[in-house]
């Protein structure tokens, strides 16, 4: 049978009197057939002639052909699909040129799957006119393309010419180089093919030009699901005019590991921008606003955060107020080291806010900064950024006084001054993969290794099996660190006692308050409010007072091994280290049933209705059963957390704010479709009310705002449904 006859579209089966023209084209044959029937192919070996130097040999075979080598000792052993099967299409070449099939293996040791034969390797590229993700990539690209225009060159200018274009460009769009708005688009198709959850929002000028971007994975927003007590804006690389305008949502894992919990890219820092940022965050976040966020110091970022999160707490990053003070008062060289040893001892060692206004007053005295507006600026909003005035609030150890210690410094290892947006754009795949890659190693350590005591102390003994491996080696320290701790009582009341705890090594002494009757303890140091456990001097004050155990309430489900588990931990910490226990032997005997499960389909399927089976038989025991406490009650260490687990789309109201909320939540537009695909949408502006700001903002922020939002023409487009944020005229 001569090639001519065969066509590249077949899917018959491969016959010895087969002819190609080239070994290429047999391999295209064997490839169409092999994605009609089900399986991946491989080219398996080819020999060439010794005199003529030409191929005259090829085999061909499925992707399971032949068995696994890997050494006993190799370090990361990569997956291998090979399990000895024998299907394969040898072709040999004639005198005259032509190639045929010299031997057929046609029969397979596993199951076939055609209707899945996409996903191998060997067949996603193809064809690509009948590759369904690549045409419709093409068809939404063109479709934004020619719409919004947004491919147009923004720096076709150059030198001089080009700068001062920039300058007076800068805040009306986001300054790029040629081909970085595709790039980012790109991306962000591609990354939503592999993830259909994962969310991105583009911001268009009037002139379509694009001007703010965000974007978060499903990662993300299941990690904000979790952790959602306190997230850190940081915009560090947009204040410092990295060329790369960048700003980032950063949370805090259970392992003390950084969480990303959105990126963006802003073209300056006004109003609307930011209040446009939160607004799209808070909607891919399932509109659940943060217990606590903290920032950088700035009106507008204040102002928008009244707007959009006004039941959130809001702080300044204590590290980016001490960076301020040292890069701004430079003229403070001569003194520089006296004045921040009196300045870090202001805000480090005054534990009442009274001793906080004394030793300013000293300071600003001392050094003449009665006149200095960033002085001024810090003082009056002390309360924001002071450790003295941060009370009644968890941070998750995000609250610290150096970069370097802060988890948004992950960032700095990936980015520096003259980042390109292509450099970033492989910088962020590499960033979120070691990301993942570090969790995966914590959670598989949680699930293995089981922590090393080092002491007697029943406090440790107490959380080995509760808290992640990470929080317990930190809260390891401090039961180690109280052993020289003095303590001598300075008041008592009944239960109710007030001590001093001196440190030995640092001389340092701190107030510890604490009241038996309501089980209540409080550190001048605020460990807990800052970190989230408890510090050397409240465990010495718990042993000094015959109670040796923590008070579960200081034992924040975030810490634990159970941070994800849907249901809050009991009151009992005996409860979670068998909560606990379970939870890993249900992982390791998950992980054993997952990989004999996969080998075939009729294993995958008895799994998988195992898997069922015992899902909806364990949701209606724990339901049913008056020992598992109720998402709606919660627990104490739970109300600790201040996690709100609210459902996704459904508003908390409270007995006189559902009115007040409504008025500050813009109404949801209507959505139109474009393009081939329904997951990428241009979103209209409706015809609503103005958004009326001052009643949701601080006084001293009120004379920034303008009265009301005024309609201009705006559009943005999303790859889910939005809510639609009004354009408006603010002050730059």
């Amino acid at each position: 049978m001569d090639v001519n006859t065969v066509s590249n579209g077949s899917s018959s089966e491969p016959q010895e009197a087969m002819e190609f023209d080239s070994n290429e084209a047999a391999y295209e044959y064997y490839k169409e057939y092999a994605k009609s029937v089900g399986f991946g192919t491989a080219k398996l070996s080819s020999r060439r002639s010794r005199a003529s130097k030409e191929f005259i040999d090829a085999k061909f075979s499925c992707i399971r052909y032949g068995n696994k080598q890997q050494s006993d000792d190799a370090i990361n052993p990569r997956p291998s699909p090979k399990i000895g099967c024998k299907a394969s299409m040898h072709v040999k070449r004639k005198p005259n040129g032509k190639w045929y099939v010299h031997n057929f293996v046609k029969e397979h040791n596993h199951e076939l799957l055609p209707s899945q034969s996409h996903f191998f390797r060997s067949h996603r590229n193809s064809d690509p006119l009948k590759n369904d993700n690549k045409v419709r990539r093409k068809a939404i690209l063109s479709t934004v393309s020619k719409q919004f225009g947004i491919y147009q060159s923004q720096s076709q200018a150059t030198g001089l010419e080009n700068n001062l274009r920039n300058q007076n460009d800068r805040g009306r769009f986001l300054i790029l180089d040629e081909g970085d708005a595709q790039s980012l688009l790109e991306l962000f198709v591609t990354m939503q093919e592999e993830d259909p959850n994962f969310f991105y929002s583009v911001d268009l000028n009037e002139e379509h030009q694009l001007r703010n971007v965000f974007w978060i994975d499903a990662k993300g927003i299941d990690d904000y699901k979790n952790f959602n007590d306190v997230v850190s804006f940081d915009t560090m690389y947009f204040m410092n005019k990295y060329k790369l305008p960048l700003v980032c949502f950063i949370g805090v894992n259970q392992h003390c590991q950084p969480a990303m919990l959105g990126c963006a890219l802003i073209a300056d820092e006004t109003l609307f921008t930011y209040f446009w940022l939160f607004q799209t965050w808070f909607l891919a976040m399932g509109n659940r606003a943060p217990n606590v966020i903290l920032t950088d110091q700035s009106n507008s970022i204040e102002a928008a955060i009244a707007a959009v999160f006004p039941e959130t707490r809001h702080f300044y990053n204590l590290w980016n107020v001490l960076e301020k003070v040292t890069r701004q008062l430079d003229y403070l060289n001569p003194w520089h080291d006296t004045f921040m040893a009196k300045f870090n001892k202001c805000i480090q060692q005054s534990w009442t806010e009274e001793e906080f206004d004394r030793r300013w007053a000293k300071l600003v005295n001392k050094f003449n900064l009665n006149e200095d507006t960033l002085f001024q600026s810090l003082y009056q909003d002390r309360k924001l950024w002071a450790p003295t005035f941060v009370k009644n609030v968890s941070l998750a150890g995000l609250y610290t006084s150096s970069r370097s210690e802060s988890s948004n410094s992950f960032i700095d290892k990936y980015i520096h001054l003259e980042t390109s947006m292509r450099e970033f754009l492989e910088q962020y795949k590499v960033m979120m993969e070691d990301l993942y890659e570090e969790q995966a190693k914590s959670n598989f350590d949680a699930w293995h290794d089981t922590p090393e005591l080092k002491s007697p102390s029943p406090f440790e003994k107490q959380v080995s099996f509760v808290y992640t491996h990470e929080i317990f080696k930190k809260f390891q320290v401090e039961i180690l660190g109280a052993s020289a701790c003095h303590v001598k009582i300075d008041k008592q009341d009944g239960d109710s006692i007030r001590c001093v705890v001196k440190e030995f090594e640092s001389g340092q002494e701190y107030m510890v308050e604490w009241d038996g009757t309501q089980l209540d303890i409080c550190c001048s140091c605020r460990s807990f409010e800052f970190k989230g456990y408890l510090c050397r001097h409240a465990v010495v004050v718990l042993q000094m007072s015959g109670v040796f155990n923590i008070p579960s309430k200081y034992v924040l489900q975030r810490w634990t091994n159970a941070a994800t588990s849907r249901y809050p931990i009991s009151e009992k910490l005996e409860n979670v280290q068998m909560k606990t226990r379970r939870l890993n032997d249900l992982c390791r005997r998950a992980i054993i049933l997952g990989e004999e499960g996969s080998i075939s389909i009729e294993s995958y399927k008895i799994a998988l209705g195992a898997i069922k089976d015992a899902l909806a038989r364990c949701s209606n025991v724990n339901n049913s059963s008056p020992n598992v406490v109720s998402k709606e009650h919660g627990s104490n260490l739970d109300v600790n957390m201040g996690i709100n687990r609210a459902e996704p789309g459904i508003e908390k109201s409270n007995s006189n704010s559902t009115a007040v909320l409504k008025e500050k939540v813009p109404s949801q537009p209507e959505v139109v479709n474009i393009g081939l695909d329904a997951s990428f949408h241009q979103m209209e502006l409706p015809n609503t009310r103005h958004l009326q700001l001052h009643n949701m903002m601080p006084p001293h922020l009120q004379g920034i705002v303008p009265t009301m939002f005024h309609n201009v023409a705006s559009t943005q487009f999303h790859n889910v449904t939005s809510a639609q944020l009004q354009n408006s005229h603010l002050p730059h």
